[in-house]
């Protein structure tokens, strides 16, 4: 009965030891749970801290960062636009140049000499007009040694024709073996022969014989007409030293808007609601002299041309200071002309 307090005793120490060895891991697992907490907390606020420098950094350089250049910034940063600028000026001071006689080739070409000739007459032709040019040439246009006393005189006669629009083939070969022989083509290279292409035609005339002879006139003839080559030469002699003329039969008249009707001009709409036509040298013959002419070289890539070549001329004169010449002897098909053209 003694022993019992004693085995009481021993085992309630036993219990009472027992928190004292466990609560050494759990210190030490409390301490190493705080100490990382403490270190992931002060990463996270270090982090926060960055991003917000960082942020404030890139706001305060948003106005200093360069900016995505336009194709005209690199142009100037490049020079080009300065260039541009340049050119610019370097083609007005040539049209310039141009509209004052200052012309390439001026005065090359056959017939044409350092002295002013009275006039360059360009009677349209085309590839199957063979019989036509011979007429022409057994009547009122002089051949041969005639042709070269005629231009000695002052006035060159030529058939105006483009070339083929295959190139070299036999409608060019053609062409060029008559030219050989009769030696009284004016031959335009850059320009397609076609009956379509007539104010076109117009258009290559004026500017290439501008560059080619020095004359005071220079003549549109149609080959459907007679003409009267002494009565023409006296007109234009007579005329001499009379700038910005503009000489022909005028007349305006309806614009034809069905399309299939002869005379049908597609951009009808342009003439208002009237539809008629501004006035202007119509018919087989008209006349422009020298400083018209070289308006019409000089400004050649923007003159606009209509579905007829007399149309295409009158409008390039409107904006122009003309001197519009009606004479009735220009009027081919009147029965009141003192003829200086028929209808052939």
């Amino acid at each position: 009965m003694e022993s019992l307090p004693t085995t009481t005793k021993s085992s309630e120490r036993r219990w009472r030891s027992k928190p004292l060895q466990t609560s050494k891991p759990s210190l030490l697992m409390a301490l190493f749970s705080c100490m990382a907490w403490l270190y992931v907390a002060g990463r996270l606020w270090q982090d926060a801290e960055n991003r917000t420098l960082l942020a404030g950094l890139l706001k305060k350089n948003a106005g200093q960062r360069p900016k995505i250049l336009s194709v005209e910034d690199k142009l100037a940063v490049l020079g080009c636009k300065d260039l541009e600028r340049r050119i610019v000026e370097a083609e007005m001071d040539l049209t310039l140049a141009k509209s004052q006689g200052y012309l390439k080739n001026h005065l090359q070409g056959s017939g044409s000499s350092s002295s002013q000739i009275l006039a360059v007459i360009g009677v349209y032709t085309g590839f199957g007009s063979r019989l036509k040019r011979n007429v022409f040439r057994g009547s009122w246009m002089p051949r041969g040694d005639a042709l070269k006393k005629l231009e000695e005189r002052g006035v060159v006669i030529r058939f105006v024709i483009g070339r083929s629009a295959n190139r070299g083939d036999s409608l060019d070969r053609n062409i060029d073996e008559e030219n050989r022989s009769t030696k009284d083509f004016f031959i335009l290279e850059g320009h397609e022969e076609a009956q379509e292409e007539l104010p076109k035609k117009a258009k290559f005339f004026f500017s290439t014989a501008v560059q080619n002879w020095n004359a005071e006139f220079y003549v549109k003839v149609d080959d459907n007409i007679d003409l009267d080559l002494e009565g023409l030469i006296g007109l234009l002699e007579h005329r001499r030293g009379q700038n910005s003329s503009y000489i022909g039969c005028m007349k305006s008249g309806d614009v034809v808007a069905e399309e299939g009707k002869p005379w049908y001009e597609p951009e009808w709409w342009k003439f208002g609601d009237e539809k008629s036509y501004f006035r202007h040298a119509s018919g087989s013959l008209l006349i422009l002299s020298k400083n018209l002419a070289q308006y019409v070289y000089v400004n050649s890539a923007s003159l606009k041309t209509y579905a007829h070549d007399d149309i295409s001329i009158g409008s390039w004169m409107m904006g122009l200071q003309a001197t519009y010449i009606d004479d009735n002897r220009f009027c081919c098909s009147s029965i009141r002309q003192d003829k200086v053209c028929s209808l052939a």
